[in-house]
């Protein structure tokens, strides 16, 4: 098994925030709009490089994706962007009709997801977006792993023509994927080879299920790891090569079961090549306030429970 280096913890959002700068400075029809929360989700440098393409929108979600849209229909290359609770269920309808239904370019930029945001509780904490973005018709869904995944992501969320939703969150996390990675949109990381067992996992979920393959390498137990950064367009090749080899399933995220990456997932092998699938994710519970570490040891989204989870699914083949 490969190893992995944590070159530093560092938050998913300042990975946002490099990556739209550059893109920034590269193409001139990228422009940024945020919904008061500017320093939280690292737009800072981008807006003062280029104060003519940012626009603050104050505290009205709802009224910048409309912005956003018109922009995009206009040859601009739109980042909104705010926390995931108000970006996407505060203004569904928004998204839905002017976004995804009409297919305009704009890429909602979502930050604070998870219960990792912490302290803030249970109403900032939104563990049910990535259901409701991959629902949506001609809705790209990204869900990078590190700063340096989400740098690259961001990258190519905007060279890619169509609407995006890209989500990150707030702590430090382990920064090991390499600098100068290729992010191709819908095609996903085998990050260790195993044979008898596979976790999918994205977001921040990727390292603790690195850890936890190393764990499991130390009592026999061969584990695949497959960083699901794009859950839609789902890379249905990777999960089924894979399946066929391991015959067992562990799916990783920082979301609900319901609407989640595991979902796409066990709904693939369904109709494909049923095997078991345990979920370490939340089944059901709003969150709660704590440290992020806390919470997610609370929640069960730690390495020990992938651990457990991957020895259940190998029972049951």
């Amino acid at each position: 098994m490969g190893k992995f280096t944590n070159t530093g913890n560092k938050d998913t959002r300042s990975g946002f925030g490099a990556g739209l700068y550059e893109l920034g400075n590269q193409n001139e029809n990228v422009v940024a709009l945020c919904a008061d929360l500017t320093g939280s989700l690292k737009m800072d440098a981008f807006a003062k490089e280029h104060p003519d393409r940012f626009f603050q929108a104050g505290i009205a979600e709802a009224n910048m994706i409309g912005v956003g849209a018109g922009l995009a229909l206009n040859g601009k290359i739109p980042f909104v962007g705010s926390f995931a609770a108000f970006v996407t269920g505060r203004v569904y309808d928004q998204i839905r009709q002017s976004v995804a239904y009409s297919e305009t370019n704009v890429k909602i930029a979502a930050s604070h997801a998870g219960i990792t945001l912490g302290e803030d509780g249970a109403t900032h904490q939104i563990l049910e977006d990535l259901g409701l973005m991959k629902m949506l018709p001609n809705m790209v869904v990204i869900n990078p792993c590190d700063y340096n995944q989400t740098k690259a992501a961001t990258i190519a969320a905007g060279n890619y023509q169509g609407p995006v939703y890209l989500r990150f969150g707030r702590p430090g996390v382990p920064n090991f994927t390499p600098e100068d990675q290729e992010f191709i949109i819908g095609k996903a990381v085998n990050l260790i080879e195993g044979k008898d067992v596979t976790i999918f996992a994205t977001g921040h979920l990727v390292w603790e299920a690195v850890q936890a393959a190393e764990a499991l390498e130390q009592e026999g137990i061969s584990a695949e790891v497959i960083n699901i950064h794009t859950i839609k367009p789902l890379d249905v090749e990777a999960v089924l090569n894979s399946v066929a080899k391991t015959k067992a399933v562990v799916c990783a995220e920082e979301h609900f079961i319901a609407g989640g990456m595991g979902e796409s997932i066990a709904s693939v092998l369904a109709a494909n090549a049923p095997a078991p699938v345990e979920f370490v994710a939340i089944n059901d519970k709003f969150g709660q306030s704590g440290t992020p570490a806390q919470l997610m040891k609370a929640y069960g989204l730690d390495a020990e429970h992938i651990v457990e989870a991957a020895k259940k699914a190998i029972s049951r083949k």
